[in-house]
């Protein structure tokens, strides 16, 4: 096999590690960002001498290395760092310890890049922790237990955590979480059990590789194939002779720039010159002047550069260097900065760069040679505006950059904003100077370069040049950004569309170089040039990137219980040490069957269209086809319930499956794919928005409804009405493993076996029956862990698996079908976006008489889930408030957009932001503080919900009071007020927002389940049940019951998988019900079989559990009436609150979370580890969903936001700066133990971070003169946060539009209402 491998690589130069590697690695331990389904990171250790001669060890993304560049480097992927067969790593061992897993997809990525920082710097900084993990993306946890793994590695601090408060953290903690009545736990994890980290035991570098790295007589590398050569030189001058007889040929050091290009672009080039590790690219050459860089650093390399010669030179001589630092922290993620290198950043121009603006600011030149001789070019405005003129020659290589130090009086800054902090493209960016006449203000030099604006970085050239001689006043600043807007010019239909708000951005950062010169001015001469006002200082700085720290707290296990009953211990992912190691197998790494095909989808381009006709000629022609499948080949239902398998006669989404392509391999199978002809006709009506679904009435269900009281009565009789209209958007599930199935005819009996990752098999099964036309019994599926689901593998692999056993059954042979992330994000959609509609009649002391609200989801296409969506929508739609004259009414739209389906929160996410928006604007209306009213409309005693269940308010309130109270909020209040009045640019913002959230599903028969317990000879016990295990430690709480129920050790119990074989007709893993349902089921299971042993237990009392070891379980009952209005659909609640802190820049939109704190009613945590990961992972999803996450659609209905370039889940410097967590314990009689799932509930408290936004953006429209309520819809991106703050530079941007300014309408984009 590993024969066969390496001479893939003869025959394909081309190939990736990624794919090399995929024979021998599991999937999960490679990487994502073009093959965007997988998304972690192998890392490189490689020597390179040119470079002090020392070994140096850094991560890679794996899909972007070329197997030919590691020639002479040592790989280490997560197996060599330790394995459960042999020995584990610490950095292994404390991830799954601290809890820092949960799906494990994302898991060795995480390892890996710790690992590399510890093989650096054996005693990182916290900072460093978190520096090397800003490549990473996880969905499940939250990253706060990741960065505490890494931090458990760093030397201890003398410094108390709780640094400024004045406090001790011990203090804090006994002062704020403690309780008379019950001990609170602190800690998840015992140090204690941590191994140490020894360096020395850690594998050394190959020495043949370093032999062969000091052969002198080192010889030209070639790797001839196919259809690309890759060659590789060893002198400068083989490098430039080769670039003069392939002058076409791209040089091939990172891959950051020509791999996209071949991966999505189809770019093809039959040669690649890769001058890697040639020293004469490798140098920094210091002088008095400035400093050469040669161009083959890495940017990892340019910054250590920059780092050393910052801390050498003064400080003045400095500025261009301390720019480009600053935005090298926050450029892509640790990973693409070791592989992105300094000559082919500067060469490629993207419009997007961060770095040449500064380096054009900053009068850096480029080095070029080639066989004619060296010149150089100035890497200036015609340089990065591609002018022929001033670009390269196609023999020319880039030697090296000059950058020179900066002179006196001359001032150099770079400025940026995109949609997160770290590891996002810029919406816009800049790169400023100015040369001062010396000992004045006035200019002798002016450049400004922006990015992300245009094609390429664009040059304010003329405008620059009309404030020569001009003084740096206000006066010039006016006159600046009016003459900076006329000449950079963005097109109503420009690319990425918000036009505005890129214009705002462009005069908005202006204003801060403007500011930043004005301080300096004034350090230099205090009696000459007034500082700026002091009211302004703020808007200087950047928001930090610092290390989360936090406390989470817990009910401490009662000390009677026995010592080994787990039950209420936070005991370790059952998995855990298999996903730090790599080994935990997910569908995709299950190894090759005989005669295995690949499955590649054709989708539909056009919303709503006749199908005329499908032209297969062409693909079936090619290399490795076998076959292409379509409607015609379903032998059974082809609509099953509403849900279409294959197109058929017409197309109702982009997106739609219309045929798929079985291929030898996945490559052809996707070549083949493209070859696919089909002809189309356009159909009316093409209906994308609610708005337009409103228009066409088209619904995919009937009307849902509660109502109580008399509300058009009770309006006659309030002393305020006011009406609004909020949008919250939809999101994307963005799970680290895309949506996978491995299907496998039988030889007999039509039998088909399935293995995929789903949160439902038994709709799987349902869906794959009907399609083939077999009884259900003839299906068997089989679900061993998924890598994050959220609800978005609930309904869609039941679709997927039919799709794929259609094809498995016309060619007979077994199917692997792994959706890329683009198609994933298309293909299967996400929540459901929301319109909501309000009229609330309250009095003026804040007393909300009646309500009457209308929710309206966009359904998409097809029924899937949409109808309970809203049905759990309207049922939750009072969130925490008992107004007595309440109506909600809610229908699902059909558009002609993908299905929408479940996602965590189901619906009560979108909804209850639009309740607390009108309880927000009722408070502005009455002058009063949110809180107050809240306060004053929530459930004060035990009363009937709107549509008639039973709900006791004391858990609701004492959250709510432990909340205000213990998150300190009134004193942080004032603060924050007091910060406002100081801080005209900067605002900080409070919110704290209640939750009453309902568990379960109001048919019964979704709130039962059943289990499997097996007892075998030798004392051991098998338990299987009907769950799927997709992260959130259900099989780890299974084990903890049958433990407890067995008395028996954790580790005799074994549970191998979910399937359909041994627990048939199990319901969906979904709903936080997974614990409560299969809980009972596995304790009910265990409870009749220790029943059957009580006969053998009493003939030997003092016998082991090995001497004595010689079903289905009722759920809850539920109902709702809809006719009615009426019923108990949700068997208890679970309340909660959260209080987040906010500071938003007023002038570029960003925010900056500085500190969470959430009270979640717990009752009885079965596993506090698991629920408190639950509840941090769920909120750092909400808040995603509240803010950096955006959708973005054409009118025509096409997904433009399909992968991590164009979706922006966040990161881990995201989270909040400090976050507190305490689950609060009561009881509830009706659950396993007296248990709560908390799976979902903590979605919503995310919204605390946008209401802070709101109360943040609120304030600097007050001091801003604009007092009027105004709505912020869902997400408050960047864009929808500057322009609410409407200020001067918004104003004049509107004013000096060169004819309209509209952005590209988006169907995504959110819609804001203001009234100003």
């Amino acid at each position: 096999m590993e024969s066969e491998g390496l001479l893939e690589v003869l025959h394909k130069p081309h190939v990736l590690f990624f794919h090399f590697s995929r024979p021998f690695f599991s999937s999960q331990y490679l990487s994502p960002f073009l093959d965007t389904s997988k998304n972690l990171r192998v890392y490189i250790s490689i020597k390179p001498l040119c470079i002090l001669r020392e070994i140096y060890h850094y991560p890679v993304t794996a899909c972007l290395v070329p197997i030919c560049s590691l020639y002479g480097a040592a790989v280490t992927t997560v197996e060599g760092v330790g394995s459960i067969k042999t020995r584990i790593h610490p950095v292994q061992e404390r991830l799954a310890k601290c809890h820092g897993t949960q799906c494990g997809f994302c898991s060795p990525g995480m390892v890996m890049s710790i690992y590399t920082l510890l093989r650096n710097h054996p005693e990182p900084t916290p900072e460093q922790i978190t520096e090397s993990l800003g490549g990473n993306l996880c969905r499940c946890t939250g990253y706060r237990p990741i960065v505490e793994s890494g931090k458990t590695f760093c030397v201890e601090s003398a410094v108390c955590q709780m640094k400024g408060s004045g406090k001790c953290c011990m203090d804090q903690e006994e002062r704020s979480f403690s309780d008379k009545q019950e001990k609170i736990c602190t800690k998840l994890y015992n140090e204690d059990e941590f191994q140490p980290l020894d360096p020395t035991q850690e594998p050394i570098f190959p020495p043949e590789l370093i032999r062969m790295a000091e052969d002198p007589n080192k010889r030209r590398l070639v790797f001839q194939g196919e259809r690309t050569t890759w060659i590789t030189p060893v002198t400068l001058n083989d490098l430039l002779e080769l670039k003069t007889n392939f002058p076409k040929a791209p040089l091939i050091m990172g891959n950051t720039t020509v791999g996209p290009s071949v991966k999505f672009s189809n770019k093809f080039h039959p040669v690649f010159i890769s001058p890697l590790g040639l020293p004469d690219l490798y140098f920094v050459d210091s002088t008095d002047d400035g400093v050469t860089i040669g161009a083959g650093y890495s940017l990892a390399q340019l910054n250590d550069a920059l780092q050393f010669i910052v801390s050498e030179q003064p400080k003045e001589k400095t500025k261009t260097y301390r720019a480009l630092l600053k935005h090298l922290r926050t450029l892509a993620g640790a990973q693409i900065r070791n592989m992105a290198t300094l000559g082919g950043h500067v060469v490629s121009r993207p419009n997007y760069s961060d770095l040449n603006p500064i380096l054009a600011a900053g009068n850096a030149i480029i080095n070029l040679i080639s066989k004619e001789g060296e010149r150089q070019i100035p890497l200036d405005g015609h340089f990065l505006e591609r002018s022929p003129d001033a670009s390269l020659k196609p023999e020319e290589v880039v030697l090296s950059v000059y950058i020179p130090h900066s002179p006196q009086w001359h001032f150099v800054s770079g400025l940026r904003m995109a949609q997160r902090q770290e590891n996002a493209s810029a919406i816009a960016n800049a790169g400023m100077s100015v040369q001062f006449e010396e000992g004045t203000d006035r200019i002798k030099a002016l450049q400004m370069f922006y990015g992300s604006v245009g094609p390429t970085v664009v040059s304010a050239s003329q405008a620059c040049q009309q404030l020569i001689g001009r003084q740096w006043d206000d006066q010039m600043l006016s006159d600046a950004c009016r003459l900076v807007l006329d000449e950079i010019y963005i097109p109503p239909a420009a690319k990425g569309g918000m036009v505005e708000y890129r214009r705002t951005l462009i005069i908005s950062l202006l204003f801060k170089f403007y500011l930043r010169v004005r301080q300096g001015l004034n350090k230099m001469d205090p009696q000459k040039f007034p500082n700026i006002p002091e009211k302004f200082l703020s808007a200087l700085e950047d928001f930090p990137i610092e290390t989360p720290q936090g406390i989470q707290m817990f009910q401490c296990v009662d000390p009677s219980q026995p010592p080994q009953d787990p039950v209420g211990h936070p005991v370790m992912h059952q998995s855990a040490i298999k996903h730090a190691t790599g080994e935990a197998v997910f569908v995709d790494d299950m190894p090759p069957i005989a005669q295995e095909l690949f499955l590649a989808v054709v989708t539909s381009t056009r919303a709503h269209a006749k199908i005329i006709s499908i032209d297969t000629s062409e693909a079936l022609a090619l290399p490795g086809v076998v076959d292409v499948i379509t409607a015609e080949d379903v032998p059974g239902d082809n609509n099953h319930q509403g849900e279409i398998f294959y197109a058929q006669n017409e197309v109702i989404c982009v997106g739609q499956i219309v045929c798929t392509v079985a291929a030898d391999t996945y490559a052809h199978a996707k070549e083949v794919a493209k070859k696919v002809k089909i002809a189309y006709e356009d159909l009316e009506p093409r209906i994308i928005t609610i708005e337009q679904a409103l228009e066409h009435n088209s619904f995919l269900s009937v009307e849902k409804k509660i109502e109580q009281g008399n509300v058009e009565q009770a309006f006659k009789y309030v002393d305020q009405i006011i009406e609004g209209e909020v949008h919250v958007e939809g999101q994307e599930h963005f799970y680290m493993e895309t949506q996978t199935i491995l299907a496998i005819p039988q030889e007999e009996d039509k039998e088909m076996v399935l293995h995929l990752g789903t949160q439902f098999p038994t709709h799987v099964q349902e869906y794959v029956a009907a399609a083939l036309n077999v009884p259900r019994s003839r299906i068997a599926c089989h679900m061993k862990r998924a890598g994050g689901a959220f609800g978005g593998k609930v309904t869609k692999p039941a679709l997927l698996g039919a799709v794929c056993a259609v094809a498995a059954n016309k060619t007979s042979r077994p199917i692997r079908f792994v959706l890329e992330r683009g198609n994933d994000m298309l293909i299967t959609a996400g929540r459901h976006p929301l319109f909501g509609k309000y009229k609330i009649g309250f009095m003026n002391n804040g007393v909300i008489k009646a309500a009457d609200v209308e929710y309206y989801i966009n359904g998409g296409c097809t029924p899937d889930e949409s109808e309970m969506v809203i049905e759990f929508i309207v049922l939750k739609s009072e969130n925490a408030y008992n107004i007595p004259n309440f109506r909600c009414r809610g229908r699902a739209c059909k558009t002609n957009l993908p299905s929408n389906t479940a996602f965590r929160g189901f619906g009560f996410p979108q909804a209850t932001v639009v309740v607390e928006a009108y309880i927000t604007a009722v408070a502005s209306q009455c002058n009063l503080p949110p809180e107050q009213v809240k306060e004053i409309n929530m459930y004060k005693r035990t009363s009937e919900t709107a549509y008639g269940q039973t709900f006791n308010p004391a858990l609701l309130r004492r959250c709510w009071k432990e909340c205000l109270e213990k998150s300190s909020f009134s004193a942080r209040k004032q603060a924050a007020e007091e910060f406002n009045k100081n801080n005209y640019w900067k605002k900080r913002g409070l919110a704290v927002v209640p939750m009453k959230f309902t568990i379960g599903i109001p048919l019964t028969y979704y709130n039962q389940a059943a289990a499997l317990v097996h007892i075998y000879l030798d004392g051991s016990v098998l338990v299987i049940h009907g769950g799927c295990e997709i992260g959130q430690g259900l099989h780890t709480k299974m084990i903890q019951v049958a433990s407890r129920e067995l008395n028996i050790p954790e580790s005799y119990i074994h549970l191998p998988e979910t399937s359909t074989i041994t627990v048939p007709n199990a319901v969906f893993t979904a709903g936080s019900m997974g614990t409560d349902i299969n809980g009972k089921a596995v304790q009910n299971a265990c409870q009749i079989l220790m029943a059957r042993l009580q006969p053998v237990i009493r003939k030997n009392p003092n016998g082991t559990w090995e001497d004595w070891s010689t079903a289905g379980s009722l759920g809850y009952q539920t109902n709702m009436d809809w006719e009615k209005g009426k019923g108990n659909p949700y068997p208890y609640f679970v309340c909660g609150a959260s209080c987040s802190e906010v500071e938003v820049d007023c002038l570029t939109g960003a925010h900056k979370l500085l500190r969470t704190d959430i009270f979640v009613d717990a009752a009885f945590s079965i596993n506090p580890a698991l629920d408190i990961g639950q509840v941090e992972g769920a909120f750092i999803q909400g808040m995603g969903l509240y803010t950096t996450e955006e959708l973005k659609y054409s009118p025509e209905g096409v997904l433009y936001s399909r992968g991590p370039d164009d979706y922006k889940i966040p990161t881990v410097t995201e989270i909040p700066k400090e976050f507190y967590v305490t689950l609060v314990r009561s009881q509830n009689p009706i659950a396993i133990y007296s248990s709560k799932g908390l799976g979902e509930a903590a979605m919503f408290l995310g919204s605390s971070v946008l209401f802070a936004i709101y109360d943040a953006v609120t304030a600097a429209r007050r001091e801003r003169g604009l007092t009027k309520t105004f709505t912020l819809s869902s997400p408050a991106t960047p864009e929808l946060i500057r322009m609410t703050c409407v200020d001067q530079f918004t104003d004049l941007v509107s004013v000096g539009r060169r004819g309209p300014i509209i952005s590209t309408p988006y169907v995504g984009s959110q819609v804001l209402g203001m009234d100003s």
